[in-house]
């Protein structure tokens, strides 16, 4: 059942996002050759405590940590780990936290140092695919056309989308309805209607869109880079807010 949020509630939720967008933008400008995923790890669940909150993710489901590390080819929620970040890589971090009782959720894919033309190409597209997809978060549109732009802008560059996971609707609980695939049939799916809260993320992989899936952990098939980008966008009368983000 979705869920539509009515003002008190969103005013929590634009909150949480813009804490959880102060705690990651500390955790990203931390990220260099030589960090380890662990210390990133830590220091967002220190800055999440110290305001307040919660980390949504530690425990959730077994969850053994308070932000997902993804390094090159592993997609989405690779555990934190005392291995040092090398120069060249990419690094997925998806965090999410819970203020007076509403979550938010959102990830950035970041360079670790001077990487390749081609994986700093691929984290921006990765970008450019969730606004892509947000410019159809207005009512009049379904779901299906947000699902739609970004697929069509990663096939555009020349990426393609994995098909195996996919965003979701979220308020009191990280996962609600519905599911936000991002790939699907323009003019397809459930109507949006303001007061509905999505976390949007395109997963992109710059190789095939196929991953093996070893409980946790998501890595693409082929041994490609992948690359997340995330927020909490909040359906309205008119133009979509992204919870996530301060400004």
């Amino acid at each position: 059942m979705i869920t539509l949020k009515n003002a008190d509630q969103i005013a929590k939720m634009r909150r949480a996002g813009h804490l959880l967008d102060e705690v990651l933008t500390q955790v990203c400008a931390a990220v260099a050759p030589g960090v380890t995923t662990k210390q990133l790890d830590h220091l967002a669940e220190k800055l999440i405590r110290q305001a307040g909150a919660k980390p949504s993710f530690l425990g959730y489901q077994g969850f053994p940590a308070s932000l997902c590390t993804s390094v090159d080819s592993i997609v989405v929620h690779g555990f934190p780990d005392n291995h040092p970040l090398r120069e060249g890589s990419i690094v997925g971090l998806d965090c999410g936290l819970i203020l007076d009782g509403w979550q938010s959720d959102m990830a950035r894919t970041v360079c670790v140092g001077n990487v390749s033309a081609q994986a700093k190409r691929l984290v921006e597209v990765t970008k450019q695919c969730f606004f892509e997809g947000l410019a159809f978060c207005k009512v009049g549109y379904r779901l299906g056309d947000v699902s739609n732009a970004i697929e069509r802008c990663a096939h555009d560059a020349g990426y393609s989308v994995v098909r195996a996971l996919c965003g979701h609707g979220i308020g009191r609980a990280m996962h609600e309805d519905p599911e936000v695939p991002n790939f699907g049939e323009a003019g397809h799916g459930v109507r949006l209607r303001p007061g509905m809260t999505l976390a949007i993320e395109p997963m992109i992989n710059e190789g095939g869109w196929e991953v093996d899936i070893d409980g946790w952990h998501v890595v693409t098939e082929d041994g490609s880079l992948s690359a997340h980008y995330e927020n909490t966008v909040l359906i309205t009368a008119g133009e979509p807010e992204i919870l996530s983000m301060r400004s």
